[in-house]
């Protein structure tokens, strides 16, 4: 079986997030960029499918600028087979990247597509429930546990919910969606780093796979969130009672 991952290059979640004087974006120029740590932790889920023998082909997936690249390099360096990559210049929204896996999930034909849950640069949360919809394949998104039946081709999938946790069983082909307690993504060591350089990344345009890049969103205006007022030390509880009555008026 091969599992298929996507990767998005995003901002380092470690950097300060500046906004445009123009108020258009957020800085990207001269600013650190990393792999999505989602996307870590999908390619680690593959990664430790694989080593158990239930997949023979890892392959990741990036789409955007050239820039890229240097993120699957991340990929195959922590041990993904392959890649792919996409090279789209402009903005990419959620419906967008699902048509283009669409695209790739039928040409590579795999019996798993695994996503994180959602980007830390727009925390939109769409991708894989949208191409698991344009696939008609059953999905298992928050997964915090990934079991994998491959006599059966089963996947049974915990998920967090707000109640709890949700166990679902579903046929493969599947998508999943990874959460934060899935697992603890691995290091890339400098051997598996130097080998990484010589394993194949393949190239497509949107053209290519037929689909058109065209946007229903239309960002207006990007600011900051308001700085928080400094706290306040009260001398006693009836204070604490009186501020949050007359002040704050949440009681």
């Amino acid at each position: 079986m091969k599992i298929m991952v996507a990767v998005k290059r995003v901002i380092d979640y470690a950097v300060k997030i500046r906004v445009k004087p123009d108020k258009t974006g957020v800085e990207t120029q001269n600013v650190k960029m990393s792999m999505n740590p989602f996307c870590e932790i999908a390619l680690e889920e593959a990664l430790r499918i694989k080593e158990a023998g239930m997949a023979s082909e890892v392959v990741a997936v990036s789409m955007g600028p050239a820039q890229c690249v240097d993120t699957l390099r991340t990929g195959l360096a922590m041990g993904a087979d392959r890649a792919i990559h996409v090279d789209a210049t402009g903005p990419l929204y959620p419906l967008s990247v699902a048509k283009l896996f669409k695209a790739l999930v039928e040409l590579e034909k795999p019996g798993l597509l695994i996503l994180g849950k959602q980007a830390i640069d727009d925390d939109c949360n769409q991708t894989g429930q949208m191409v698991a919809g344009l696939l008609g394949w059953p999905q298992g998104t928050f997964a915090s546990k990934v079991v994998l039946d491959k006599e059966k081709q089963l996947a049974t999938v915990d998920r967090e919910v707000d109640g709890g946790l949700e166990t679902l069983c579903m046929d493969l082909p599947a998508v999943i969606t990874t959460d934060l307690r899935l697992n603890q993504p691995r290091y890339a060591t400098l051997p598996n780093i130097m080998k990484a350089k010589s394993k194949v990344i393949k190239k497509y345009t949107p053209q290519e796979l037929n689909v058109e890049i065209k946007s229903e969103l239309e960002v207006l205006q990007v600011t900051e969130p308001p700085k928080r007022k400094a706290g306040v030390i009260v001398s006693s509880v009836d204070e604490l009672i009186d501020k949050l009555k007359n002040e704050a008026h949440v009681i």
